[in-house]
């Protein structure tokens, strides 16, 4: 319970120092202000709850905090969809143990989930779960992320499935495969911390958590930030050692029988050249001989 109260401490002081009074509507009296942001007693008036209340929350008590006073809270931090859920899965892992108890993440996945992602032909498709396991793909997808798959240090193992997580922040090589590097680095801690919220008690995640602090430097400053983030929908710009470079829309959609995976889905805009090295990679993916490797371009 230390921890967890440190985690709601650290969370709610970092969104409350990037406000501004000016930004909450509030006048700022005087230029010396000895505070980042916004005060204590100024979250408090506009969360409308008593300053010694806010200041309890804020000492990482979360306990009996109903759904009203953590949506003033939230609204008073200018919380977004992301950091709200947060807010709240903290509030829950500080109620009673029974409201708190680990929750099973998928290792596998069914086989008709596997036949779903191999009817999809002309599109990566691949199923996740919350930590960023890799868990089924099909023969597209394999190609596309074989950086990911081929990892020494990511990849999947005897013991464990492909990680990318820890392809981002252990291989070197992800520098060269995400276009976007910064960005991606900064949004898997971000999704990583959102999960940790949602199920504190998960003991491969904590380990995981652990084991990129220990490795990573840039992982260590992205989670402390304290930022969480939905990975839902957007692009994700590749350059991949047989294609080059890929310009790719994704979507993350949630599987109704299976909740804690997600099936993620890469398409290409009609006409591009991303869409012409997809192609390509499926050609490559149908033709090639078992165990063949990528070679650069």
């Amino acid at each position: 319970m230390a921890e967890h109260r440190a985690q709601v401490r650290d969370f709610l002081v970092s969104r409350r120092e990037r406000i501004t009074p000016q930004q909450a509507g509030l006048p700022a009296y005087g230029g010396n202000r000895r505070v980042k942001g916004l005060r204590r007693e100024e979250v408090a008036l506009l969360a409308g709850v008593s300053v010694d209340y806010y200041v309890r929350m804020e000492r990482g008590n979360l306990a009996g905090a109903s759904d009203s006073v953590l949506d003033g809270v939230a609204n008073a931090l200018r919380l977004d969809e992301a950091e709200r859920e947060h807010l709240f899965a903290l509030a829950r892992a500080a109620g009673p143990s029974t409201t708190r108890r680990r929750r099973p993440v998928a290792t596998s996945v069914r086989p008709v989930i596997q036949q779903v992602l191999d009817a999809i032909t002309d599109a990566p498709a691949w199923v996740r779960n919350a930590r960023h396991d890799l868990l089924a793909l099909n023969p597209l997808a394999r190609a596309l992320y074989a950086p990911v798959l081929d990892s020494p240090v990511a990849g999947a193992t005897g013991r464990r499935p492909a990680n990318t997580t820890r392809f981002v922040y252990l291989d070197p090589a992800a520098r060269e495969f995400f276009l976007d590097y910064d960005r991606i680095a900064e949004d898997a801690a971000a999704m990583l911390r959102l999960e940790a919220g949602r199920n504190p008690h998960d003991r491969d995640l904590i380990t995981l958590v652990g084991e990129l602090s220990t490795q990573s430097e840039l992982f260590r400053r992205h989670w402390a930030s304290q930022n969480v983030k939905f990975h839902r929908s957007g692009r994700k710009r590749l350059r991949h050692p047989a294609v080059g470079e890929l310009d790719l829309n994704f979507e993350a959609l949630e599987l109704p029988s299976e909740p804690e995976l997600r099936l993620n889905v890469y398409t290409a805009d009609p006409g591009t050249p991303t869409a012409d090295g997809l192609r390509l990679l499926a050609s490559w993916a149908a033709t090639a001989p078992a165990g063949a490797t990528l070679g650069a371009t």
